[in-house]
């Protein structure tokens, strides 16, 4: 942190506490955050905060997406998919696109006039990406796409979907390209139901349909066919850094807000807060949270210099995700009856926590991963 990120730690705070605050409920109930919502954020220069300003950016870092990742969590919003459309969608097109490409999508991502979403997952294949089994085979001048995806965040409302498709069908990662296609009158693409999920029920998570959409083999990502897999392999890092800073935000508000309820509430006559179990179970919630934060600040610092590798990554997604997962269990127990009940946070928060190890690379993948290096 430094001057500048204080100043905007103001304005993310402002904006979390006003515009999505109040909405948990009518989102979870529409499966999706208002259209508006975007276009709000984009007027106030919150969407794609460290892609080039040159681009409609906000000529800002990771640590600025950061920030606003932390102040979502502390507003107990789970619902609007900006890390995947700024943190991950954006960045694709900033690292491989092409300057037409950059300057054709990039501005209108900023503005919220596109809301972006990464086709990766299918329904009968999740991390092993080598696998899939979308084509994106060319005729003539277009590229065209045929599969389906699923578990896609924004999928619902998404202008700008990357899909990972097989431009070789015969090669596996080799064979992976990163195909663009704007939803809008594309012939053959549709979007399937909004998933029913057990957390996050304000997130739009949807699944996609490609029959025979055809797309310009100008919306190649990239310069070359076979760079998909490389592609998502370089990106995942920072992918997995988004996912631990939501992890730690998550897990310091649950701990907050049960200190709060455990000093209000009563039982035998005294404050919750004074029994010993209660008392014991913070402490060791909030040395969680602690060493979780020190690990993920060194792991951001690491970043920002384009030092953070893949097993460092991998490291603080596991880690941080399976400590939000056991801080919020216990956290709801102390509020016993009530943490079961949907009005409370804490509900929400344990139930959005358990997803966060599946995500963006299941838990086990990520120990496969570390473990190549040892």
């Amino acid at each position: 942190m430094d001057a500048d990120l204080d100043a905007f730690r103001e304005l993310a705070h402002s904006f979390c506490q006003k515009e999505l605050a109040p909405h948990h409920e009518r989102w979870a109930q529409a499966k999706q955050v208002d259209r508006e919502l975007w276009l709000k954020a984009g007027e106030v220069g919150l969407l794609c905060l460290s892609i080039p300003e040159e681009y409609g950016g906000g000529g800002g870092t990771f640590a600025h997406e950061a920030v606003l990742l932390e102040e979502q969590a502390y507003a107990g919003d789970d619902a609007w998919g900006n890390a995947v459309h700024s943190g991950i969608v954006a960045h694709y097109f900033n690292a491989y696109g092409t300057e037409e490409q950059k300057r054709r999508w990039l501005p209108r991502l900023a503005s919220g006039e596109l809301v972006g979403a990464i086709a990766m997952t299918e329904p009968g294949t999740g991390s092993d990406l080598q696998n899939i089994k979308t084509r994106a085979l060319r005729d003539g001048s277009d590229y065209v796409i045929n599969g389906s995806k699923t578990f896609i965040t924004n999928g619902a409302q998404a202008g700008l979907v990357i899909v990972v498709a097989k431009t070789d069908p015969d090669e596996a990662a080799r064979g992976v390209s990163l195909i663009i296609v704007e939803t809008e009158g594309a012939q053959g693409f549709r979007r399937g139901r909004v998933l029913d999920k057990i957390g996050m029920h304000g997130q739009d998570t949807a699944e996609l349909f490609f029959d025979d959409v055809r797309v310009p083999t100008q919306n190649l990502l990239g310069a070359e066919e076979g760079q998909g897999f490389v592609q998502l392999m370089q990106q995942l890092p920072q992918e997995r850094l988004l996912i631990a800073v939501t992890a730690v935000a998550a897990m310091a508000a649950a701990v907050e807000q049960t200190i709060r309820y455990t000093k209000e509430r009563t039982a035998f006559g005294r404050e919750i807060f004074s029994f010993q179990n209660t008392k014991f179970t913070l402490a060791e919630c909030a040395t969680e949270v602690a060493v979780a934060k020190a690990f993920l600040d060194q792991c951001v610092e690491r970043h920002l210099k384009s030092e953070l590798d893949v097993t460092g990554a991998a490291m603080a997604k596991w880690w941080t995700t399976d400590r939000l997962s056991r801080v919020a269990d216990e956290c709801l127990q102390l509020f016993g009856g009530y943490g079961y009940m949907t009005e409370y946070p804490i509900s929400r928060a344990w139930t959005a926590a358990r997803v966060q190890r599946i995500f963006g690379g299941t838990n086990e993948i990520m120990k496969e991963i570390i473990s190549r290096t040892l």
